[in-house]
C-alpha cells in the first residue's frame, strides 16, 4: 500500500495568512520561535528560532459532529511553501512517537485503529491501516498533547 503524507491545506493557510480567524473565531496569536518545537502544519518542517509564527484553533474536519476535534496548531506566520504529498516522513516529525488514527468516509474515529507508534514504524503501520476498506485517511498526532500533526492517505 502506497501512502503520502499531506499538509494543512492551502487554503486554510493563506487564510490566516491573510487576516482570517481561526477555527475559533479568533485571530491567530503571533509569537517567535526559540527553535524548539514548533512544527509548522503546512510546510511540515519546524519554525526556524527568531522566526515569526501562529498558534491557532484548527478542526481538520469538514463539519461540525461528535468526532470533529479541534487544537492547537502552529503555522508559519509568513507564507510557506505547501510541504508536497509523498510517502516520506515529514522533517517536523521528530518526536519518538505518536498517535497514528484511522477514520472512516464520514469523518468518524474508527475504533481500535488508534495506536501510539514510534516514528520509524509509522510508514509500516499506516499502510496497514489504509489497506483496509474501512479506513479513509488517518491523522497523526502528538503523543503526549493529541495536537493534530498531518493527515494521511492512500496514494
Amino acid at each position: 500500500m502506497s501512502i503520502r503524507f499531506l499538509p494543512l491545506p492551502t487554503e486554510t493557510a493563506t487564510a490566516c495568512w491573510s487576516g482570517g480567524n481561526d477555527a475559533y473565531g479568533m485571530t491567530p496569536e503571533r509569537h517567535i520561535s526559540d527553535g524548539d518545537g514548533v512544527p509548522c502544519r503546512h510546510c511540515l518542517r519546524l519554525v526556524g528560532a527568531g522566526e515569526p509564527y501562529f498558534i491557532l484553533a484548527h478542526r481538520p474536519f469538514p463539519a461540525l459532529q461528535p468526532y470533529a476535534e479541534t487544537g492547537p496548531i502552529f503555522l508559519h506566520a509568513e507564507p510557506c511553501d505547501a510541504h508536497p504529498p509523498s510517502d516520506a516522513m515529514p522533517p517536523m516529525l521528530t518526536s519518538r512517537d505518536y498517535i497514528v488514527r484511522g477514520y472512516s468516509e464520514g469523518n468518524r474515529i474508527l475504533y481500535g485503529t488508534g495506536a501510539v507508534v514510534a516514528n520509524a514504524e509509522i510508514p509500516a503501520y499506516a499502510a496497514s491501516l489504509l489497506a483496509r476498506a474501512d479506513v479513509a485517511y488517518l491523522h497523526i498526532r502528538s503523543a503526549r498533547n493529541n495536537c493534530y500533526q498531518c493527515r494521511v492517505e492512500r496514494a
